[in-house]
Formats: structure tokens, sequence, C-alpha cells
């Protein structure tokens, strides 16, 4: 899924944002699953939206800004 197939709203899961080779999905953003959450932390990217105890997303405009900020 490359930035221009991003839906307007909705929520996108790690592997969609990271990639995941295993299954073929291609990274938005080319980072390590370590490096991502360390960002989180360290406030470079955005955090997670809990949509149960188990399931954490991220929302589409916050990805998308992360990459305009990134691009600009």
């Amino acid at each position: 899924m490359s930035v221009h197939q991003l839906p307007t709203t909705g929520y996108l899961r790690l592997p969609q944002i990271i990639g995941d080779p295993k299954k073929g999905v291609p990274a938005i953003i080319p980072i390590s699953r370590t490096s991502w959450y360390e960002g989180i932390k360290a406030g470079r990217y955005p955090a997670p939206v809990k949509l149960s105890p188990r399931c954490s997303a991220w929302r589409v405009e916050d990805i998308k800004r992360l990459i305009d900020e990134v691009s600009a």
C-alpha cells in the first residue's frame, strides 16, 4: 500500500505501516518494529490507539501527517 492508496480516514495496523515481507506487504515507512516503538517512546512517531485489549492501530491521519513532516 503506497501513500497514495491510503484511505482518508481509518486505522492502520503496524504491518501495514512498516511492512511484512513474509506476507508480501510493502512498507509505507521502512523501519524495524523495535525502532518504531523506540520512536513512539521518544515522541518521533504517533502513539497507537487501543481498539481492544490486544489490538492497537494508528490513525491514517497521523501516519499521513508523519509522512508529510518527513518529506517536507
